[in-house]
């Protein structure tokens, strides 16, 4: 049975994974003789951190550590700040420990991140929608009390007499944050609303809604599950009732026997996937006898 492949744009890396992997090589080119380590992983993407190993970049990652704790563990050398962002109290540290510090913190985040710190200045209590523990969401709810995190609608706090104003994580569903939206303003009907999804997310999710018309059988999600915008894709596949989402790292993870039937397979991508992974699956759904080895060094 012939299969078409509709490959979903846009793909690739957005701007804040480049930004942040070029910063990677410079840095090693600047320090060519350096202890150089990422607090945490550069990017949601587990061959990336591989590449970055062949420039003798090392990460150090540990989900049950906040990244001020994570920090303890580098004391020479420089330390490379991740995409998503840290706090404040972090950089303070890494300072005073004597380290070379390189924030290839996102644009997007860092604008969410001042916001953040503009409305708490003013006297606001910040409603902030992220996923707890992940790194870009740390940096902003560990800054202060009156930052109060919002996973789902029962989180939202009640008797919060000062103003009020909401925010979010960059790589949420747009389908969650509005329903989260709607719920604080029934509650909260003069808090202030400031959607923070960064566009490449955006896009990305407006694309799977918009295959709706397009009699999709399936839908494969390229991306590491540690990503949130990628997990998000997926959940927005499943949401939009296409029959079959499959979530892949890399081609090694695609079985051609899952897609039985499905005639019209629609590909998609995280923002913190290298094209070269997602390009490998395309070419191996279109041509089974085409399954390439993944060779990291094409990666950087």
């Amino acid at each position: 049975m012939e299969k078409t492949v509709i490959e979903i744009r846009p793909q690739g890396y957005c701007g804040g994974v480049l930004k942040a992997i070029q910063m990677a090589k410079e840095t090693r080119k600047k320090y060519p003789k350096e202890k150089i380590t990422v607090l945490g992983n550069l990017v949601h993407n587990q061959y990336v951190k591989k590449a970055l190993e062949l420039l003798e970049i090392q990460t150090i990652e540990n989900s049950q550590k906040t990244r001020l704790e994570l920090l303890d563990e580098v004391n020479t050398g420089v330390v490379i700040f991740t995409a998503h962002g840290v706090s404040t109290r972090v950089k303070e540290k890494a300072f005073e420990k004597g380290l070379i510090c390189v924030d290839a913190s996102c644009p997007f985040v860092l604008q969410t991140q001042k916001v953040v710190k503009e409305k708490l200045d003013e006297g606001f209590e910040i409603f902030y929608i992220g996923k707890n523990k992940h790194p870009e969401a740390e940096a902003i709810y560990s800054t202060s009390e009156k930052v109060h995190l919002i996973q789902k609608i029962e989180d939202i706090p009640t008797g919060i007499t000062s103003p009020v104003f909401v925010t979010n994580q960059t790589t949420m569903s747009i389908m969650d944050i509005k329903t989260i939206f709607d719920a604080i303003a029934q509650s909260y009907p003069d808090a202030l609303f400031h959607d923070e999804i960064c566009n490449a997310t955006r896009v990305r999710q407006q694309a799977i809604l918009d295959l709706k018309n397009q009699e999709i059988d399936a839908l494969v999600v390229v991306g590491d599950p540690s990503s949130n915008n990628t997990r998000k894709l997926a959940q927005i596949g499943s949401q939009s009732n296409i029959n079959l989402v499959v979530s892949a790292e890399s081609v090694e993870q695609i079985h051609l026997e899952d897609f039985k039937g499905a005639t019209r397979i629609a590909i998609t991508s995280g923002a913190s996937t290298p094209t070269y992974l997602t390009q490998q699956i395309i070419a191996y759904l279109k041509d089974p006898s085409n399954k390439q080895k993944i060779r990291i060094e094409e990666l950087l």
